[in-house]
């Protein structure tokens, strides 16, 4: 599959907010919320874009200081298993290296996927946060990648 890895720019914000309905029905980013990360000075937001344009995954990353924080991530079904999220993650685990002391972020403790994919990136699990998520009620597993 071929895609690329770019900054998003208003003209996705409808496809990656229809993206974020997918992959988070029960709490999804509203498109304002993705717009104010984009006009956010702090923010990268990434976008991984077929040949022809589709939306295949994105990935929003705050930053404080020396630390960032992956705010979002999402891969479209059918894009899934076929290095999206690798290659959004190495986007940003780059940048970090060359800018940042360490990466946080949070994942629902029930996302195993998840949680073995952060970990193939040298994130590890420092916590845990109880009742983060709100529908439904659900534990996060707070994890780190230092630099």
């Amino acid at each position: 599959m071929y895609y690329q890895i770019l900054p998003m720019t208003n003209e996705q914000l409808p496809q990656v907010a229809a993206l974020e309905q997918v992959c988070f029905p029960a709490d999804p980013w509203s498109e304002e919320v993705f717009r104010a990360a984009l006009e956010n000075p702090s923010a990268a937001v990434l976008l991984a874009q077929g040949e022809d344009g589709a939306v295949l995954g994105y990935a929003v990353l705050s930053l404080v200081l020396d630390e960032g924080n992956l705010d979002n991530i999402a891969v479209a079904p059918q894009a899934r298993r076929q290095g999206v999220a690798d290659a959004l993650l190495n986007t940003l685990t780059g940048f970090g290296r060359d800018n940042l002391s360490r990466l946080m972020l949070e994942v629902r403790a029930s996302n195993a996927p998840a949680i073995a994919l952060y970990e193939k990136h040298g994130f590890a699990a420092v916590g845990r946060r109880k009742n983060y998520y709100d529908a439904p009620k659900e534990d996060a597993v707070l994890m780190t990648l230092t630099f």
